[in-house]
């Protein structure tokens, strides 16, 4: 397990706007109609060799990508944002899953120290300002983790809803490329990849949270929900964090 400083940060590679929105629709064309490992063994191993990452918050349905990517590249460089607002029970899971898939490359990030010291001194920007506290604790820290690489793996799906609805198996992520392996999955195939690979579940999942963020912005949802991330930022006009927004 290591904690991402300044040297452990890949840097140059970067394509341009141009270059990345044609690759896009070049691996789109050839890629588009594949998920799950069938898109990611590729996509790591021929088309980003070393210049691809993959982001993970260790919530509750995070074990699935993890597993598929760990049976294609148990040492691909997973980012892992410590915001300093997650539950103890997320730490804790995190650990859990890298020892059972045999994860070696785990990357935890975390929120730079004086930009919190200025911008949030006490640890309650989330309860006025909570876009800035997310870019501070989460948006920001990823921009620094993704310098030097070409694309990323992330686990959105589309029957989370809302922006994701329509959500491709590859997009452009400004001058980066972003893979959704997951994008097709209906909740059901998620329940079936943790069944068949024994896999645990975050312990707060049992307690009502579906989606697991941050502490202060993480709320119990009804398990019969259709909407999985209605318990996050409820009862504000926020549905989503701003980390893939980055480009």
């Amino acid at each position: 397990m290591n904690v991402m400083r300044e040297e452990d940060i890949v840097t140059g590679g970067s394509m341009s706007v141009e270059e990345a929105t044609d690759r896009a629709a070049d691996l789109m064309s050839r890629y588009g109609h594949l998920q799950g490992v069938s898109l990611i063994e590729p996509m790591v191993h021929e088309e980003f060799n070393g210049k691809i990452t993959m982001t993970s918050s260790f919530g509750t349905e995070a074990a699935a990508l993890l597993a598929l990517v760990a049976e294609v590249d148990a040492n691909l460089p997973i980012i892992f944002l410590d915001t300093r607002k997650l539950f103890g029970e997320t730490h804790k899971y995190r650990e859990t899953l890298v020892d059972q898939l045999g994860l070696t490359n785990i990357k935890i990030m975390r929120p730079d120290e004086e930009k919190l010291k200025a911008d949030d001194p006490n640890g309650m920007l989330f309860a006025s300002d909570v876009a800035k506290c997310c870019y501070l604790r989460k948006v920001e820290p990823l921009q620094r983790a993704l310098t030097g690489y070409d694309a990323w793996l992330t686990g959105r799906k589309r029957f989370h809803g809302g922006e994701r609805d329509a959500l491709p198996a590859i997009e452009t992520a400004g001058t980066r490329i972003k893979i959704n392996p997951l994008a097709g999955y209906a909740r059901g195939d998620i329940d079936d990849i943790f069944e068949h690979r024994a896999l645990p579940r975050h312990p707060l999942e049992a307690e009502g949270f579906l989606s697991i963020g941050c502490m202060p912005c993480t709320d119990r949802v009804d398990p019969n929900s259709t909407d999985v991330r209605a318990g996050r930022w409820a009862g504000q006009d926020k549905t989503e964090c701003g980390i893939h927004y980055i480009i």
